[in-house]
């Protein structure tokens, strides 16, 4: 009986050893799939080219201004109107409630192209408001402007979705508590639940940054690639391929570079308030 106890336990250990290894061979496998594009990317950069001699052509210095420029209004805008609206979609229920909910996520998922088609057929000289916005002597498509518009129709869902959850987890009776202590709606929102939920906040900016920065097809659509002008650094990426791999693996690393650095920053962060708390 003993000895096949033993078997049996022996034949469980070798079986959880083998899950064990596959296992690792599974993450693994991700890990380099994920892994050896970025790593390949710098590897070249550093091996062709003179990172700081191309990093400081007119070229690139102009699409990492104008990069910086637009994510920089365009994560201001989705923050100051993305926070009312996923307070609203995580606090109220109504008619309707699921269809709004489903229209925020869809740029998620409708490709890029497709949206800098609508931003172009909304506001364009042609679009359904481009009469009335030129009667104003406004024109917004391929202009830095429509460059903030696309980067900010499609990386919105990213900070609201994660706000809206945010907003969900906060107890709402701690802004009920507020309420009696003489506090309006407007001022338990920005003393309780913003503040509540600013880690999930600051999660949703930075994702929205991240992909703002990397936005192509909705600004290629809408604003064009106009040096100085509209052509951030993924189309300057583009653009300069037609010439060379120098200027695209050095504004490739540099942008590796900058998101990492952003996002370790951002995780290191977290901690150390989970850690306070």
């Amino acid at each position: 009986m003993r000895s096949e106890t033993k078997a049996v336990e022996r034949g469980g250990a070798t079986l959880a050893a083998a899950e064990t290894v596959a296992m690792v061979l599974i993450g693994l496998t991700a890990v380099l799939f994920l892994g050896l594009p970025v790593f390949a990317i710098v590897e070249r950069a550093i091996e062709q080219t003179d990172l700081l001699d191309v990093i400081s052509e007119s070229a690139v210095t102009q699409a990492l201004r104008v990069s910086l420029i637009t994510t920089s209004i365009s994560l201001a805008l989705v923050v100051v109107f993305g926070t009312p609206l996923a307070y609203f979609l995580a606090r109220g229920r109504f008619p309707g409630h699921e269809l709004l909910d489903t229209l925020v996520d869809l740029p998620v998922v409708l490709p890029p192209a497709v949206g800098g088609l609508g931003l172009l057929m909304a506001f364009g000289r042609r679009g359904i408001l481009g009469g009335w916005l030129d009667d104003a002597g406004i024109d917004l498509a391929f202009t830095m402007t429509a460059v903030v518009m696309a980067q900010t129709f499609v990386a919105s869902p990213f900070y609201i979705r994660a706000a809206k959850a945010g907003f969900e987890a906060v107890d709402r009776d701690l802004e009920h508590v507020a309420y009696t202590l003489g506090s309006s709606r407007s001022g338990a929102f920005f003393r309780v639940a913003v503040p509540a939920a600013a880690p999930s906040l600051l999660a949703g900016a930075v994702m929205a940054w991240a992909r703002a920065l990397g936005e192509f097809g909705a600004t290629i659509m809408f604003a064009g690639s106009f040096a100085g002008r509209t052509q951030t650094v993924p189309l300057a990426i583009y653009r300069s391929l037609e010439t060379g791999v120098d200027v695209p693996l050095a504004l490739s690393t540099l942008l590796v570079a900058i998101s990492f650095a952003i996002l370790l920053a951002f995780r290191l962060l977290l901690k150390r308030a989970a850690f306070t708390l």
